[in-house]
């Protein structure tokens, strides 16, 4: 009986340190978002992408972490041109979304600009 009980409470002690850790990791990041235009789907995913390592970085430096990483995330369509087009409904996305190691990107035809992507990762750091 002791021993279940030993076991017992070695598991609860091990939950809370292990759910600590995931609210810890959590508190050190960041959703990053970042639209930009260009004359074709993959020139505005590129630039969309180097946008979101700027925004990154910009966030590594305010933080005060010594090294930013980036893993994509799905983020809602976010257009720059919101008098014309306030809303980027989901029949508009460019199939396939663009997806690398580092961000995730959804593209569309722009009223203003031929192609519109907005990039999407999580930026975590220490």
């Amino acid at each position: 009986m002791l021993r279940v009980w030993k076991a017992g409470f070695a598991l609860l002690g091990f939950s809370v340190l292990f759910f600590g850790a995931v609210q810890t990791a959590d508190a050190g990041c960041e959703i990053v978002k970042a639209t930009n235009s260009a004359d074709s789907k993959a020139a505005a995913a590129r630039a969309a992408y180097a946008n979101a390592l700027q925004t990154a970085e910009q966030i590594r430096r305010r933080r005060g972490w010594k090294y930013v990483t980036l893993r994509p995330r799905k983020v809602t369509p976010d257009p720059f041109w919101k008098a014309v087009r306030p809303v980027v409904t989901p029949d508009m996305l460019l199939k396939p979304d663009v997806v690398t190691r580092k961000t995730y990107a959804q593209c569309w035809k722009g009223v203003v600009v031929p192609y519109v992507c907005t990039a999407g990762a999580t930026a975590c750091g220490n």
